[in-house]
């Protein structure tokens, strides 16, 4: 009885092994797959990090956040996050007083059509449109390092799950084993039949 319970403890570990394994192959390709897309799109954009000049132009925090990436070409979820944090979002900030886009579009929307032909108008349609422009990109380059994350996750994910598969394979083949000498142990101890005399 115990050589069963062993046997299909055993073969249940094994099924969530494989399981496992195949998990972490599964989380392993989507890891490598999301790091070249995020990789090979952002070196599209052929976005240098600011550095220089650009950099010591920034408030404290900023240059900071940016310095670890100075000089270099954009390609990887981090520095999208940093970029768009720390380097477009001050422009915008500084270009509109702090103002998001919302707020400047509707100030825009409420004018006349005169007031939009004028110089102030013309001014306050150009900073709509950059700060619209500002924030599609921001939300792209976000969106990469969402991606980034969720990738870096995966990997994570299918580290443990190669571990997890890899340490129930080896209980199952102590399962085995021990299910194995049970069945020889019990083979050994069993009484031999006594032999019936007429």
């Amino acid at each position: 009885m115990r050589s069963a319970f062993d046997k299909l403890i055993s073969w249940t570990g094994l099924a969530l092994s494989l399981t496992l394994l195949a998990a972490g192959g599964l989380l392993l390709w989507a890891n490598v797959f999301i790091g070249n897309q995020v990789h090979d799109q952002l070196s599209m954009q052929d976005i240098t990090m600011p550095s220089g000049e650009a950099l010591s132009s920034l408030p404290e925090a900023d240059q900071k956040a940016l310095e670890p990436y100075a000089g270099s070409t954009m390609d990887t979820g981090a520095e999208a996050k940093a970029y768009a944090d720390h380097y477009i979002l001050v422009h915008m900030n500084e270009a509109s007083d702090n103002q998001t886009y919302s707020e400047v579009s509707g100030q825009y929307l409420a004018l006349s059509d005169e007031e939009k032909a004028s110089a102030e108008g013309q001014a306050l349609g150009q900073l709509r449109q950059t700060l619209f422009m500002g924030n599609t990109l921001r939300g792209l380059l976000l969106y990469g390092y969402a991606f980034a994350t969720i990738g870096t996750i995966a990997g994570i994910a299918s580290i443990v799950a190669f571990g997890a598969g890899a340490i129930l394979l080896v209980l199952v083949a102590l399962g085995f084993w021990h299910a194995r000498r049970v069945e020889h142990t019990a083979e050994r101890t069993a009484p031999v039949g006594v032999p019936q005399h007429a």
